[in-house]
């Protein structure tokens, strides 16, 4: 979609800064531990560690805080902490979809936290399913223009299992199924191109536009309160703003 700004950029452009980035270590390192427990700490063996590890490195997550992840994980610390996945999901201003991902070790905690903050922002939440449904898991990967040329970097990502492709602003954005995700990763870093960023998420079928300032804002308000919450891994969402309102949005920073 040429001249928009697709959630995933939005969220990127928009990223927490410094200050934040400590709380995204530890959101990071709490999936990495039951990625581990569940299929064991050797990234090789554990194709679910992989992703995970190349997207601490693309934090710049220290290798200590990786390490010491895993060995919780896999009991070698002794942390006895036990985490389950749950998704919500609804809606915010404008129809706009969301889906929370939780991992938590008290359901009842994590249900009653997620509901508030829908409840408080004016949003509704919705049946299992009912956003999701719209949603599928994707690898997406952020590249610098600045690092390779179109053509090139097009041949070498799609040779290497790419779906989609495209130049969003001054980074190009690839799109992979989930089983291709490491392939390309792999084949980028062989290639010894720096990625900005590379992760597992959840892309939408169709987005849906917001075309005012004001509504775009309250959205990226309930998503940041929503990621402030202790148990919330990440929030996904439909939402895609044109450069006129990205523009906007910057320029109230």
């Amino acid at each position: 979609m040429a001249g928009h700004s697709k959630w995933a950029n939005i969220k990127h452009k928009k990223a927490a800064a410094d200050s934040k980035r400590g709380k995204a270590f530890s959101k990071i390192a709490k999936e990495i531990t039951v990625v581990a427990r569940i299929g064991g700490g050797d990234p090789g063996q554990n194709p679910s560690l992989r992703p995970l590890i190349q997207k601490a490195r693309g934090v710049n997550m220290p290798a200590d805080n990786i390490d010491r992840a895993i060995k919780k994980g896999t009991g070698e610390l002794g942390d006895g902490a036990v985490f389950e996945e749950m998704m919500y999901e609804g809606y915010a201003g404008g129809g706009v979809g969301i889906i929370v991902k939780v991992l938590t070790d008290n359901k009842n905690r994590s249900a009653s936290e997620v509901r508030h903050c829908f409840s408080k922002s004016g949003n509704n939440m919705g049946q299992p399913g009912s956003v999701s449904r719209s949603f599928n898991r994707k690898g997406l990967i952020s590249v610098s223009s600045s690092v390779s040329d179109e053509e090139s970097l097009m041949e070498l990502v799609l040779e290497a299992g790419a779906e989609d492709f495209e130049l969003d602003g001054a980074s190009y954005s690839i799109t992979t199924d989930q089983s291709d995700f490491m392939a390309v990763v792999d084949a980028l870093t062989a290639a010894n191109l720096e990625m900005e960023r590379s992760e597992l998420t959840y892309l939408p079928d169709t987005y849906m536009e917001v075309t005012e300032a004001k509504q775009a804002q309250s959205v990226l308000n309930f998503v940041e309160a929503l990621e402030e919450l202790d148990d919330v891994q990440e929030v996904y969402t439909n939402m895609d703003v044109n450069d006129e309102v990205m523009a906007q949005l910057n320029a109230e920073d």
